[in-house]
């Protein structure tokens, strides 16, 4: 399936058990790259928004009671055929995700520096927007207030199934009693520190509190949670096994991850079990505002 400029719209149902139809949000993906080629050959992985779309319908549909979604997705890098959504493009929209990415989310590529504008202006003229992204999404979304955003200090790399230590917060965001969750990563840039009132230059009201849901012994900030407005994640929700060991070949391939060792490593964790689902219907739980037990 080629790149698109045009959102496709998906117009599925999670539907109660006992006939009723669950509460529904909208949901935009902006896709910041495109999966594996042979992870694309598989009918519902054909994008990354195909695949996030899939994972939150069934954290929907396992949740109680359970929460459906739509998604529109939108391919945004102009060198690879995509082109950069307007704010209308939004109308009817509850919620935006943006994807994981090659690309550095402290970089000034011209699509990038655009794509931080719109979020900007949604940010600032649609107040009830659920914003939400993962790895470079969440990355993005931080250096939009404010933060810092740079490889590791090491250079090195957080690969596959990781143990992610979580704060109070990142408990009741999770509903668990547990002190940790498990995640599939892939990166090696990272927030330095989560933004503030002062970072956000005025993006965030006086008194705003901004979390950080959980870390690693990789990366500080795996998330950062602002009530109502924002729920990210470092780690990615919706790898498998094989995406996971594709992704990982394609980072070796391209020379972005040059320590074999390290990469055929984390490939062999990429069977174990992990939290995504747990993950996705937290942040569906957001974007449903369901989450007023929270702060």
């Amino acid at each position: 399936m080629a790149p698109h400029s045009e959102p496709e719209h998906r117009d599925e149902v999670t539907a109660h058990p006992k006939g009723q139809d669950a509460p529904i949000v909208r949901m935009m993906v902006l896709e910041t790259d495109e999966p594996h080629k042979e992870t694309k050959k598989i009918p519902g992985k054909t994008t990354f928004g195909e695949i996030l779309h899939n994972h939150f319908t069934n954290a929907g549909k396992a949740h109680d009671p359970p929460l459906g979604i739509e998604t529109d997705r939108w391919f945004v890098i102009p060198e690879k055929g995509g082109t950069m959504p307007k704010y209308e493009d939004f109308e009817g929209c509850d919620a935006l995700l943006i994807t994981g990415s090659v690309y550095d989310a402290h970089g000034d590529d011209p699509w990038i520096l655009d794509l931080l504008k719109l979020l900007r202006e949604l940010w600032q003229s649609h107040p009830k927007m659920h914003f939400s992204g993962v790895c470079f999404g969440h990355q993005l979304l931080c250096r939009l207030l404010g933060a810092e955003v740079r490889p590791s200090p090491k250079g090195d790399w957080e690969l596959g199934h990781s143990k992610i230590e979580l704060t109070p917060i990142g408990q009741k965001l999770f509903r668990t009693d547990d002190d940790h969750v498990h995640l599939h990563q892939m990166h090696q840039d990272h927030v330095v520190a989560p933004p503030t009132v002062e970072s956000a230059q005025g993006l965030l009201p006086k008194g705003t509190r901004v979390h950080v849901w959980g870390k690693s012994d990789h990366t500080e900030v795996q998330g950062v949670y602002i009530k109502g407005k924002m729920f990210t994640t470092q780690a990615h929700l919706a790898f498998d096994e094989e995406m996971v060991k594709r992704q990982i070949e394609m980072r070796v391939e391209a020379g972005s991850i040059d320590d074999q060792e390290a990469a055929d490593q984390a490939g062999d964790t990429a069977d174990l079990e992990h939290d995504g689902e747990v993950a996705a219907g937290a942040i569906l739980r957001f974007f449903h505002d369901e989450d007023e037990d929270v702060d």
